[in-house]
């Protein structure tokens, strides 16, 4: 097993970056905003699904693709920005509140699910940070193997941000509680949560690779 120190500073550095807001936190509360709780409870649950495409394509190097093919990093990075955007775009149209429940519901939760699977893995962001985190703690002299410490640490990682999505969702809903109702309200709740998803989609796509 690593040394105790190391999982000390592995447990601290992973609860800073796992609470610390980010465009996962954000997209989480948008898609409550719009979807309500469930819906909300879905898309965190398809982060943490997709979140393991990333622990994979570190365990096994994958990741390191987007280092070594800068253009398959923007091909990706472009494509996931274009699928926010899209799904921003839609909210956005459906600004009545009878369109916006028809759209909404009642797939919803599942549609969120869905959507939140693709737009994890198409945030080449995510890949390269899961790289460039889990092998400052993997100790080779440790007894279990290289690629098992990977995965593990990639375990918790992705438990430890998606705590975070959920504690994002339940407070977003316990806020929402206070808005819904009218039609004017519910109308806002799709601008704000449309904006949101724009302004993410715009995020990535400005991102660079580093950082």
């Amino acid at each position: 097993m690593p040394s105790l120190d190391l999982m000390l500073a592995f447990a601290a550095a992973t609860a800073i970056f796992a609470y610390m807001p980010g465009p996962a936190m954000l997209y989480a509360a948008a898609q409550t905003m719009t979807r309500g709780r469930r819906g909300g409870l879905m898309a965190a649950f398809g982060i943490h699904c997709g979140g393991y495409v990333h622990v994979l394509g570190a365990v096994f190097g994958l990741s390191a693709l987007f280092e070594l093919v800068p253009p398959l990093y923007l091909a990706v990075k472009i494509g996931g920005a274009l699928y926010l955007a899209w799904l921003g775009v839609s909210l956005l149209r459906h600004r009545d509140q009878d369109s916006a429940a028809s759209q909404l519901a009642p797939n919803s939760p599942r549609r969120a699910f869905l959507d939140s699977i693709v737009v994890e893995i198409l945030n080449p962001k995510a890949a390269i940070f899961f790289l460039a985190f889990l092998p400052q703690f993997v100790d080779p002299a440790a007894a279990f193997p290289v690629w098992l410490q990977f995965l593990l640490l990639g375990i918790v990682v992705n438990a430890a941000f998606s705590s975070a999505d959920l504690a994002t969702v339940l407070l977003a809903d316990r806020a929402m509680m206070h808005l819904r109702g009218s039609q004017r309200v519910q109308r806002l709740i799709c601008w704000c949560g449309g904006i949101i998803l724009i302004g993410l989609s715009i995020r990535l796509a400005t991102a660079k690779a580093a950082g």
